[in-house]
């Protein structure tokens, strides 16, 4: 019964080369459910299946005047329909690493308990600070957060780079003792 409603493909593709519309209904009726049923099995989403067999109809048609179909339409069909479901993955597979890499400084904003946690984090540490002898701290601040080397410390408080040394080693093993639960000594 299908083959007195449709013409061969022969005459479908002779319509499609002379450019007519009629060329195109004949081979969409053939042949879309073919097409889908190919790319659906490859991406296995329906929907994304027919916008793909879509694409593939209107390639052809965008193609007709320089069609070399040496397998019958059948057969070219299939092969387009395969490669156009492939190329799709592949896209989607390129999108994804994209979309993945763009995310990647997503991820480096904390959540809300990892603020929490690096605000407990710095309370203690501010404790611990606040624990050492007055002038551990003030060598252990002028050191870690002003970024002065031992011999503008020791110039500015004027003492010896040794006694400044002194001062650094007391506050680092005071303050690993203090934060020893919480963080790793080499986190100071």
């Amino acid at each position: 019964m299908k083959s007195q409603t449709c013409p061969p493909d022969e005459t479908i593709l002779s319509l499609l080369r002379a450019g007519k519309e009629q060329g195109m209904e004949l081979l969409f009726q053939k042949y879309y459910a073919h097409v889908c049923l190919i790319i659906v099995r490859i991406v296995a989403n329906p929907h994304t299946a027919e916008d793909l067999a879509q694409d593939v109809f209107s390639n052809i048609w965008q193609q007709r005047t320089q069609l070399q179909i040496h397998t019958g339409l059948k057969a070219y069909l299939s092969r387009a329909a395969r490669n156009r479901a492939l190329n799709h993955l592949r896209d989607q597979k390129i999108h994804w690493e994209h979309s993945s890499e763009l995310a990647e400084p997503q991820a480096l904003i904390p959540t809300a308990q990892q603020t929490l946690e690096s605000q407990e984090l710095q309370n203690l540490i501010d404790q611990a600070i606040d624990a050492l002898p007055e002038r551990c701290r003030i060598v252990f601040v002028l050191k870690r957060f002003e970024h002065l080397s031992h011999q503008e410390i020791a110039h500015t408080l004027g003492i010896s780079t040794k006694t400044v040394e002194n001062h650094m080693t007391k506050a680092l093993k005071m303050l690993q003792a203090f934060l020893s639960p919480w963080i790793e000594p080499h986190d100071l």
